[in-house]
């Protein structure tokens, strides 16, 4: 088995939006998506099981196992659909993420899919206070439509490679010509650390420019809570690692 897909309900959505957020640089992106799932009272289609997904299970809250999976969600919010992609975990060989993303872009043109957002974190040396978003695109155009003011879309020279599912949905979306786009904020490059900060920055211009009115004074309260939750002195020890001599880095 690769991949195992099971199929939950047929969604009724037209010409969607599919927003990936899957665990990566402060788990940024898994944030995004899985707040955005739970405000909106999105609901769930589709899980993915493989046997290239990592070797481990997860211990649930009724402390029973689950075998990692990747699920797909959806919302329809007046005449636009959405399609969420969250999970657990990413696949770990870059033959099955290859493969992964070619699945999920079956299935999202399947339904027709306009344009695809993918969202993650930047890795920093220092704790960001007031996190940066950058955006990066498979088409100018598509850039032009997210144009923000507090999106800087000047990313050249500032990350490396963009790896994992974020990074090969845009460009396997561009084969298929499908415009896709990816915002990354800056976070923390420790692996202990949340970055609920630069998840929240992300989801204010998205709820913004997606017209989806949510709720995100709750995520103030969470922030309150998780920097009491960071250990100062473990995150002051960690010297993290950047490649191709950049100060910045993206993983995932």
């Amino acid at each position: 088995m690769t991949f195992k897909i099971k199929k939950i309900s047929s969604p009724k959505i037209k010409s969607p939006i599919m927003i990936e957020g899957l665990p990566g640089m402060g788990n940024v992106g898994k944030i995004v998506v899985d707040y955005m799932i739970e405000n909106l009272h999105a609901k769930k289609f589709c899980e993915i099981y493989s046997h290239r997904f990592p070797n481990s299970v997860f211990v649930n809250e009724e402390n029973l196992i689950e075998l990692p999976k990747i699920e797909l969600y959806y919302k329809n919010i007046k005449d636009k659909s959405f399609i969420f992609l969250s999970g657990d975990i990413q696949p770990i060989e870059e033959t099955s993420c290859y493969e992964f993303c070619e699945i999920i872009l079956d299935i999202f043109q399947k339904f027709k899919g306009k344009e695809i957002i993918t969202v993650g974190g930047i890795g920093m040396p220092e704790q960001p206070l007031h996190p940066k978003v950058f955006s990066t695109a498979n088409n100018k155009e598509i850039i032009i439509k997210y144009k923000n003011k507090n999106v800087n879309s000047q990313l050249y020279g500032i990350v490396g490679p963009i790896i994992g599912v974020s990074g090969l949905l845009l460009g396997l979306s561009k084969e298929r010509k499908i415009p896709a786009i990816s915002f990354l904020a800056e976070t923390f490059g420790h692996p202990a650390y949340l970055g609920v900060k630069g998840a929240k920055e992300i989801l204010k211009n998205l709820n913004q420019d997606l017209k989806l009115n949510l709720n995100l004074k709750i995520l103030d309260k969470e922030i309150e809570e998780i920097e009491k939750e960071q250990n100062p002195e473990k995150i002051k020890k960690y010297k993290p690692k950047f490649i191709d001599g950049s100060h910045l880095n993206y993983i995932g």
